[in-house]
């Protein structure tokens, strides 16, 4: 029998050779990109919503203030984003054997729950506002409405040419996003008061805002939690993957599958895989790394091959986690009825 123990120390060596250097160097390239067009973003806004604030008050309009509240956010997530792909950049030291990739899932789940108490404050704000509406000075809500269009659709554009498979640059760009579309809204609000005197539709714009800020935090939210959880990719379904490996040719069998993310776009996998005797576990190895690589982007495996011998079959893992995956054929000659069902 093969020793597990083996493959799995030639296939660290080997990816850790092969993948190492390749990866890193794209990365740092695309993190050095990301934190040019994330700072120019920065600069933008945080610029204008100085001027928000003022105008705001003067205006009296809750649209407004909204707004820029909404872009101390803004700046906020790009700030962290900017902080969590400087931390992510540094190499894997003592206990964090991934380094600190996941500085960025942290940033993109605060970002996330940041929207969603932002939303739920300003519903509260626009539906007091509803009930007991201020004067709202159009005028100055239009210009400025129509001025923060263009300043977001610009840091929009910046944040649109970044790596926005990374959670943490996504995080950033639905806070700009959404603050865009707040723009549109209360540059609308504004020119329904300047023309109706209707004051409530600035507090109608804000319930919209509010309403783009709850979606995108819930899904910021969503996300975030599945890496953390460790979740498979949504592109990976675990229980196809594991029928997929043991359709290769010699697989007898397939447990202890895990897929996860280490961080978002950097998806790996490990697995036990059990090989008919007679056979190469170590070409039907790279056989499968090949699966894994080609079929589902799983460049970072680690799996333990060993020989499916009739003795020590169930003894295998009696504490696997998840799904036992057999071959067809090997199911239907030789069923195992007192193996361990997982």
């Amino acid at each position: 029998m093969s020793t597990g123990h083996g493959h799995e120390q030639d296939h660290g060596q080997d990816h850790g050779q092969g993948n190492g250097h390749g990866h890193g160097h794209g990365h740092a390239v695309s993190a050095a990109a990301d934190k040019k067009l994330l700072g120019g973003a920065l600069a933008l806004i945080v610029g204008f919503m100085v001027a928000e604030v003022i105008v705001g008050l003067a205006a009296g309009s809750l649209a407004l203030v909204t707004d820029a509240a909404h872009m101390l956010t803004d700046a906020i997530a790009l700030a962290l984003a900017l902080l969590a792909i400087r931390l992510a950049a540094r190499p894997p030291a003592g206990g964090f054997t991934y380094g600190f990739k996941r500085v960025e899932i942290l940033s993109a789940q605060a970002n996330g729950i940041t929207l969603l108490l932002l939303a739920a404050y300003f519903v509260y704000e626009a539906v007091n506002r509803m009930i007991h509406p201020p004067e709202v000075k159009g005028a100055l809500v239009l210009i400025t409405g129509v001025v923060g269009i263009a300043v977001n659709l610009l840091a929009t554009w910046l944040i649109s040419k970044a790596n926005r498979s990374s959670l943490n640059v996504e995080g950033a760009f639905q806070h700009i996003l959404n603050d865009l579309f707040a723009f549109i809204a209360t540059a609308i609000a504004g020119l329904v008061v300047l023309l109706t005197g209707f004051a409530r539709a600035d507090a109608i714009a804000a319930l919209v805002v509010a309403v783009l800020m709850l979606k995108a935090g819930i899904g910021l939210v969503r996300d975030s939690g599945r890496i953390f959880l460790e979740a498979a990719p949504n592109a990976i379904d675990p229980q196809a993957l594991g029928a997929e490996l043991c359709a290769i040719e010699g697989v007898v069998e397939v447990h202890d599958l895990h897929v996860w993310e280490i961080t978002s776009g950097e998806p790996a996998a490990s697995a036990h895989i059990m090989v008919a005797e007679g056979l190469d576990c170590h070409q039907i190895r790279i056989q499968i790394e090949q699966v894994l690589a080609e079929r589902h982007h799983l460049t970072h495996s680690t799996l333990q091959v060993d020989h499916a011998t009739a003795d020590d079959r169930s003894a295998h893992c009696s504490d696997s986690h998840g799904a036992v995956h057999r071959s067809i054929t090997t199911a239907a000659q030789a069923p195992d009825p007192a193996s361990p069902a997982h």
